[in-house]
């Protein structure tokens, strides 16, 4: 009886995960799409750190939430895949400072090649609009990363009593 209750506690919390990070992405006003991005809801991505039910959580809400944000099904592929690679190295990673790196590359390279691809296809002009994408959209997702993430994830960990986590993981 015990397993059962934490394994549905753990699929709540990876369902909450996903349902605020979809809302926050598909509802707030800020460009969420495109090569200048600031999605409020990035900051997320720090909480694999914390929590491994995160990952699975984040997936699925930017899946959903570029599954009806965006009219690109490569979209709904690599932007997904993007945020499940960081969020899986993120929970890999020794301080919550260096959890947040990950979100930041892996969207910079993976969506920022796809952007570019969008935009230009291929040819001579991909790897200049592939360097503005990625410039872009990394510092949008370090903005979201560092200046909201962090603060989010020292503020969950000092409520739940994870501050050692936060410390010394």
């Amino acid at each position: 009886m015990t397993r059962t209750r934490f394994q549905t506690r753990r699929l709540a919390l990876a369902g909450l995960i996903a349902a605020v990070y979809a809302a926050a992405t598909l509802l707030l006003p800020i460009p969420q799409y495109g090569g200048v991005q600031f999605r409020v809801a990035e900051a997320m991505t720090v909480l694999p750190f914390l929590f491994p039910e995160a990952i699975p959580g984040l997936a699925v809400g930017c899946f959903l939430a570029n599954l009806l944000g965006s009219p690109f099904v490569l979209d709904w592929i690599f932007g997904t895949l993007a945020t499940l690679l960081a969020a899986l190295w993120s929970r890999r990673m020794p301080n919550v400072y260096l959890a947040a790196l990950p979100p930041v590359v892996c969207n910079a390279v993976i969506v920022g090649a796809e952007i570019a691809w969008f935009t230009v296809q291929d040819g001579g002009a991909f790897w200049p609009a592939y360097g503005f994408n990625a410039l872009t959209v990394g510092l949008g997702e370090l903005a979201a990363c560092y200046v909201l993430g962090v603060p989010l994830a020292k503020l969950l960990g000092k409520s739940l009593g994870a501050q050692g986590v936060l410390e010394a993981r």
